[in-house]
């Protein structure tokens, strides 16, 4: 086992991982930026390293930093957290050519699953299922008229590169998908340089469900069964649980057991994340592979009892998964909350700046420690009364867990923390998240991923009224 491990990551995530690495007695460096000086995540690391001015090119994305602040302090191995260099196969790659080890998959099954023109035809072949489509570069838009008639209408339009809702347009006849081809292609050269753009059937009133999967350097991969990623706004997660209130337990096997021949398929060793849309028939379709931790992460750990960030250190050391599949149980329901700076009140405009009070609900779960009997409130964040929030970074504050014995106990509970949450100095979307526990359609489990957009537009009267009746 590691004596030392740098978090080459900021925020809350870098303060997860410190947990984790101080109750298996492993000493933590962290690296920060000149924004992030007074950061809580350089408190409570036992080394910290300055890595650079306030913008990540110049810092936290900077390999050459993090590799030399790891040859300074002696650390054997670097946790990416997410974001910035975790899904960067050159850094994984370099990390273990200098003999320090990376606290994730190994670089080929980054690259791999990192293309998604390329990570779709794996896909096919370990005979997982994939939206019926056009998996090769189109092109021209006549060619993708053609294509898109051929798979029958609706269908959607992707940039190979693409990510964060860019390089995206559906389709549903001829001119929308001859137009909807030369957007996508322009905005994906533009943000992505890389032009190749495919096209794929689009599934009616999906559900966004996710698998997690940990697998060792010894051929062991498990699932950890699934998180309903749904409600989602402007394709950006906003509420995670645990399990899936839509899906059945033939549905649930059969996703489970094509997540691990996929991982399998790419000798994946670490925790990761292969995401599927879900159409209203239970019909299901691989999207992407996640080669990292994820954001909603503590879902699982509260419903399978298991701690993700302690199973990726022991397989990066080396040892064997302490477990099978049929030792992973599924206990209650749990939901996560993101809460954001930004003003929901004005668009979800970021809001900036120095929280003047932080006043979160009484936790009675920490991360890295057994889930109590019964459930409990959980708070993962990077920030304390008085800190910044910098514009450089994303706007999260905090992520708000909690574990209850079933949905409506869950619900209930996230409702009563987020009533118990106080924020002032900087706008945040509790308001939103509040009114989204509230409206009808979620508590029935009756939602997919247009559940936001279709019921909840922010310029409507009557949910501005339920927003300011949940402040």
């Amino acid at each position: 086992m590691f004596s030392k491990i740098l978090i080459a990551n900021r925020g809350e995530i870098a303060c997860r991982v410190i947990k984790a690495a101080r109750k298996m007695g492993i000493q933590t460096v962290a690296v920060y930026s000149e924004a992030d000086r007074d950061a809580r995540h350089v408190e409570l690391a036992d080394e910290a390293v300055f890595i650079g001015a306030a913008p990540s090119r110049e810092s936290y994305l900077v390999a050459d930093k993090i590799i030399a602040a790891c040859k300074s302090t002696g650390a054997q191995a670097v946790h990416p957290g997410y974001g910035f260099l975790s899904e960067n196969e050159e850094f994984a790659k370099r990390v273990e050519e200098e003999g320090i080890a990376f606290i994730g998959p190994k670089h080929y099954s980054i690259a791999a699953m990192g293309d998604k023109i390329a990570s779709k035809k794996l896909a096919n072949e370990a005979r997982v299922n994939t939206i019926p489509g056009w998996n090769d570069a189109i092109e021209s838009p006549e060619r993708a008229v053609e294509i898109a008639q051929g798979i029958g209408y609706p269908v959607m339009i992707k940039a190979s590169a693409g990510g964060g809702g860019k390089g995206l347009r559906v389709a549903f006849n001829d001119k929308e998908a001859f137009e909807g081809f030369s957007a996508c292609r322009n905005e994906a050269r533009n943000s992505f340089g890389d032009d190749r753009v495919f096209i794929e059937k689009f599934v009616e009133q999906p559900r966004h469900i996710e698998i997690q999967v940990l697998g060792d350097a010894h051929g062991n991969v498990v699932y950890l069964h699934e998180r309903e990623c749904s409600v989602q706004r402007r394709h950006q997660k906003v509420i995670e649980e645990a399990p899936s209130p839509f899906i059945s337990e033939a549905t649930r096997k059969a996703m489970g057991e094509q997540a691990v021949a996929l991982a399998k398929a790419v000798k994946y060793q670490s925790a990761g994340t292969v995401e599927f849309v879900v159409g209203k028939d239970q019909s299901f379709y691989f999207l992407e592979m996640n080669t990292r931790l994820q954001v909603e992460h503590p879902v699982t750990e509260c419903i399978t009892g298991l701690d993700l960030v302690e199973q990726m250190i022991r397989v990066a050391a080396g040892e064997k998964l302490a477990f099978a599949q049929s030792d992973i149980r599924r206990n209650g329901w749990a939901m996560e909350c993101r809460i954001n700076a930004e003003d929901p009140f004005r668009s979800f405009l970021p809001s900036t700046g120095r929280l003047v009070r932080y006043d979160p609900p009484a936790q009675t779960m920490e991360a890295s420690l057994p889930v109590p009997e019964g459930g409990g409130v959980r708070v993962d964040t990077g920030v304390y009364e008085g800190g910044e929030i910098p514009m450089f970074y994303d706007s999260m504050i905090a992520k708000l867990i909690v574990h209850g014995v079933d949905r409506t106990d869950a619900i209930a509970k996230m409702r009563e923390a987020l009533n118990g949450f106080v924020i002032r100095g900087v706008s945040s979307n509790i308001p939103f998240q509040a009114a989204l526990l509230a409206h009808p359609k979620f508590v029935a489990g009756d939602f997919n991923t247009g559940f936001i957009a279709e019921h909840v537009p922010h310029d409507d009267p009557d949910f501005l009224v339920a927003l300011a009746a949940a402040v």
